[in-house]
């Protein structure tokens, strides 16, 4: 699905449900957990059908019927069971009157309601698994029937079924942002955006072993970490140990609810035991394989003591106020947190303020001590709008103690600030590929040549892929315009790829195709009939959509073999450098990614500033004069008809 059909989904989804509180006497508090438990709920019974075919794809059968699935057939595939009265289908067609029904709760009781039937659906979901009991809301008594009658119906949105968890986390992330900033932000504990994971994933590449995120949210780099392994070709609940901390009780139910829904076990506390700054609940100092998390930014008033007591602190504490016993800023204490998790060989990667990478004072004292153990990895600096409720920059910090000696002095810092995707006008991300191209950026740092490399296959077989697509496409446009139009536009589409064909021909060939598509729809609509041309012009959309996707993915292979070739790194002016500990010595201990890579030259246009500063002068006078002759026309016209 495109970012496009996805945005106009996740906005449909919340405006109807937003309606419903709006008409109701209901506050975002009151509505929001109910609402997103019945979304959670939503996409279980999305995952439960498609996980049951698969069963039933290979279920043997006796006497020519098929076995029935079972609960333990769920748990092999790490999968939620749902019970029929736990299904959102089920709920979603109940009729009127549920006291007239006669239906019973598991303890027997009678259910007399929409909202009592809708609580034991959440009853019999928390008894499929243990890390949900006690987890989903059951307050839906709470909420009338009407209004719950009609939120079923419009979570019971077809699209849902077609969507992956990835965008299924992306919506949660949006209605918790539409709900209301306390929800989404509580001081400056925020939703990590899915690309800005998805980067710390590529980077740390986790196998197996323990992780921990101690601010872990909603659970988004547990997700994306079982993802990674899973796409391995490995088992994350095999391989992977989940540990997680959240201090706000119920961004921890979200979290479990996500992992759950993906399938993944794992263990998370919240409340006062939770707040990282004065407790190590799960005990994992130097015990982690990989530490991830985007914690709050800038925290202040945090109590000094309490937090040295708590230890975790190998470079020591950073400032504080004497008098108060408050640390103004615990960015580094966080940072020496994520260190101090880690076994010998463990990686980290976190989101961190763009300040913290040179700030002064104690925390300048403690980056350098930081530097100084070679084990700082990779720096990326993000641009602005990278977060649905926030628009400031950051950094993507990586520490990895278990690094090759050939490059224990040595930091890639990447500038990635003018290197995005622009979504709409508040929000940027990484596409697919942009994430591809950063982390092949790493492979080459690392000398992992082979995998650069397969990513140029994976670039050929992708873009092969997508001119094949384009048949289906055209078929579905030419079949609309007019058999004139029709030979002419068939004459335009290339009718084959080869593995030497050269990519920059091909998109120059697709982006005259586009011209040529375009020109066909606006000499069609006065050939067919009127009827007719709002499908034409929607698959002539639908065509270059296609066509614009596939010159997208060459540029994106263009952007990368123009720097790197078939792979061999070297400093890119601008973007990405390897620097030595000696170099960052000599820049005081900063690990900004601007001060080390510079900032790439700006193309010659062929224009001569003086020039072209002459004519533009020029051009202004003209019009100068030509707007005080007008004036006095003006103003003679006026004289003559008073």
């Amino acid at each position: 699905m495109s970012n496009i059909n996805i945005k106009k989904l996740e906005a449909d989804l919340w405006e109807a449900a937003d309606e419903l509180r709006a008409n109701s006497k209901l506050t975002s508090n009151q509505y929001c957990m109910p609402t997103l438990a019945l979304l959670f709920l939503r996409y279980a019974y999305g995952r439960f059908k498609v996980v049951k075919a698969e069963i039933e794809a290979s279920r043997p059968s006796r006497g020519g019927r098929v076995m029935p699935v079972e609960e333990r057939d769920f748990r092999a595939k790490s999968a939620l069971f749902l019970p029929e009265e736990a299904r959102f289908d089920y709920l979603v067609n109940l009729p009127d009157g549920i006291a007239s029904l006669g239906l019973k709760d598991k303890e027997g009781n009678q259910l007399n309601s929409l909202g009592e039937v809708i609580n034991n659906a959440m009853k019999l979901v928390e008894a499929q698994s243990e890390q949900l009991r006690g987890i989903l809301p059951k307050n839906y008594t709470d909420l009338p029937d009407d209004l719950l009658a009609k939120l079923l119906r419009i979570f019971n949105n077809q699209n849902l079924d077609d969507v992956g968890g990835d965008v299924m986390g992306r919506i949660y992330e949006y209605f918790l942002s539409k709900f209301a900033k306390a929800v989404a932000s509580d001081d400056g504990v925020f939703f990590t955006p899915k690309s800005l994971v998805k980067m710390l994933v590529n980077v740390l590449e986790p196998e197996r072993g323990v992780m921990l995120d101690p601010a872990c949210g909603s659970g988004g780099m547990f997700i994306q970490s079982g993802d990674f392994i899973n796409n391995e070709g490995n088992n994350a609940n095999t391989q992977m140990t989940f540990y997680g901390q959240e201090k706000v009780e119920y961004n921890a139910q979200l979290c479990l609810m996500n992992l759950a829904v993906h399938g993944l076990n794992g263990k998370v506390v919240s409340g006062d035991d939770a707040n990282s700054f004065y407790h190590d609940f799960w005990n994992l100092e130097g015990k982690c394989d990989y530490v991830m998390a985007n914690p709050p930014f800038n925290v202040n008033k945090v109590n000094s003591e309490a937090a040295y007591s708590a230890g975790r602190l190998p470079f020591g504490l950073p400032g504080f106020n004497e008098k108060t016993k408050e640390i103004g800023n615990a960015n580094y204490l966080w940072i020496s947190y994520f260190y101090s998790y880690l076994n010998a060989r463990g990686r980290a990667g976190f989101v961190m303020a763009s300040s913290a990478t040179d700030s002064a004072n104690k925390d300048k004292l403690i980056r350098e001590q930081l530097v100084k153990t070679g084990h700082v990895d990779v720096m990326i600096s993000v641009g602005n709008n990278f977060f649905y409720t926030l628009s400031l920059p950051c950094s993507l910090w990586f520490f990895d103690k278990g690094k090759k000696e050939e490059l224990r002095d040595k930091v890639l810092f990447i500038d990635a600030r003018n290197y995005y995707t622009v979504v709409d006008r508040t929000l940027n991300e990484w596409t697919e590929w942009q994430l591809k191209n950063l982390q092949a950026i790493v492979h080459l740092y690392r000398g992992e040549t082979d995998k650069y490399k397969a990513l140029l296959v994976d670039y050929r077989r992708a873009i092969k892929n997508m001119v094949d697509s384009l048949k289906v496409t055209g078929q579905d446009f030419s079949e609309l315009i007019d058999e004139g139009t029709r030979g002419h536009f068939w004459g335009m589409m290339p009718s084959y790829y080869k593995d030497d064909i050269d990519l920059c021909d091909l998109k120059k060939h697709l982006d005259t195709q586009v011209d040529q598509t375009k020109k066909c729809v606006s000499c069609a609509e006065h050939q067919i009939p009127k009827r007719q041309v709002k499908s034409m012009r929607q698959a002539g959309e639908a065509f270059c959509g296609v066509l614009t996707d596939i010159m997208t993915v060459i540029g994106e292979y263009e952007w990368l073999t123009e720097k790197f070739g078939e792979g061999t790194y070297q400093d890119v002016l601008g973007l990405c450098k390897i620097t030595t500990l000696s170099e960052i010595e000599e820049k005081n201990y900063s690990l900004t990614p601007g001060a080390y890579v510079g900032v790439a030259e700006v193309e010659d246009d062929g224009v001569d500033f003086t020039t072209r500063m002459n004519e533009i002068h020029d051009e202004l006078s003209d019009l100068s004069i030509r707007a005080s002759e007008l004036l006095s026309q003006i103003q003679t016209n006026w004289r003559k008809i008073q």
